[in-house]
């Protein structure tokens, strides 16, 4: 973090700048959450390793948090990270590497999870993680893991990548975890560097940006109630971007026409996506389900250029995609059929 300023990095000038976060959520509809307590690497994967073929390590069984390295190269098409990386492609997952904030008990076991945040399939697994060369049973799926009810809050605090991710990130995870400490986890990299503090609430995928420290525990208890908070929504990541926008347009104008109904707009599980159709390039109609009532929005994207570095490494000034409302959000009447289309999710 040399020569780094909190008040210049590309977190404070984005918020400076007003830089949307609506849509912003990027891909991540599927979730492989990884106990790494070694310092994390720029490229969080390649902080895996292979248990070394030795007669030691052969001869007794690894230790909890025993994580010898078989000096592989990074990059190396042939390492566990690579492995490891083209099974979570196939699998759509997202992998991210995950630690306690605070002192960490290094004698009880590490642990991975497996999330799927696809509307309709949300649901948490967890399990212990002897090796990092488990998670190639776990990805084959010969290790179910243990289903869980209980959310997971992320904080991306990852230094290594963006000093604005550890700043800004590391005094929401404080604040998490005391209020929440079994649920809340520090992780690396989840994109948006510039909306630090990010946060993931899981298993719907929600991201948040721009967190301030002192909202970080009522957004998880809004979560808890199943409620969504929108001055800090990036959108879910189970969705795409087009679904993220109609969703930011049409929650934004049923919350404004229900009044005293508005949270049924803020529920985590309203508008559900039924169809998106593209209408030209950079064009979509979006059908959303309310409660029984199909809202359709149409939403257009165009790319803008930002006076300014989208990361703190990188060289302004940057391109970001921003999305705009066409024409105004139609609520039809309750059994009201969607448009044709495609289905979200096919």
């Amino acid at each position: 973090m040399a020569g780094y300023r909190p008040e210049t990095g590309c977190a404070a000038s984005a918020e400076r700048r007003g830089d949307l976060l609506l849509a912003s959520a990027p891909p991540a509809e599927r979730w492989l959450l990884i106990e790494c307590r070694d310092p994390w690497p720029r490229t969080a994967l390649t902080a895996l390793r292979r248990q070394p073929p030795t007669a030691k390590s052969a001869d007794r069984p690894p230790i909890p948090g025993d994580r010898q390295s078989a000096n592989e190269v990074p990059g190396d098409p042939g390492s566990l990270a690579a492995e490891v990386s083209r099974l979570c492609v196939a699998g759509r997952y997202r992998p991210v590497l995950i630690r306690r904030h605070g002192r960490i008990d290094k004698t009880a076991p590490r642990q991975w999870a497996l999330v799927d945040s696809r509307p309709g399939f949300e649901s948490v697994r967890w399990g212990e993680l002897p090796t990092d060369e488990h998670l190639l049973d776990v990805l084959a799926g010969k290790d179910q893991g243990t289903p869980s009810t209980e959310p997971i809050y992320l904080v991306c605090t990852h230094g290594r990548h963006d000093a604005c991710c550890a700043v800004r990130g590391r005094p929401a995870a404080a604040a998490l975890s005391a209020a929440f400490p079994d649920r809340t986890w520090e992780c690396s990299h989840v994109g948006g560097d510039r909306f630090a503090a990010n946060l993931v609430f899981l298993p719907h995928s929600l991201f948040y940006g721009h967190v301030p420290a002192d909202e970080a525990v009522e957004l998880a208890h809004a979560y808890d109630k199943g409620l969504l908070v929108p001055e800090f929504l990036r959108g879910s990541g189970a969705l795409n971007p087009p679904v993220q926008a109609a969703q930011h347009f049409a929650r934004a104008a049923t919350v404004s026409l229900e009044g005293d109904n508005a949270a049924t707009a803020l529920a985590v599980d309203a508008l559900r996506p039924i169809s998106v159709r593209e209408l030209a390039p950079n064009r979509w109609q979006v059908a959303l389900d309310h409660h029984g009532r199909q809202i359709t929005v149409e939403v257009a994207a165009q790319m803008i250029t930002v006076d300014g570095a989208m990361t703190c490494a990188a060289v302004p000034p940057g391109r970001a995609r921003q999305f705009t409302l066409v024409n105004s959000v139609d609520l039809a009447e309750p059994g009201t059929t969607s448009p044709s289309g495609s289905v979200v999710g096919e």
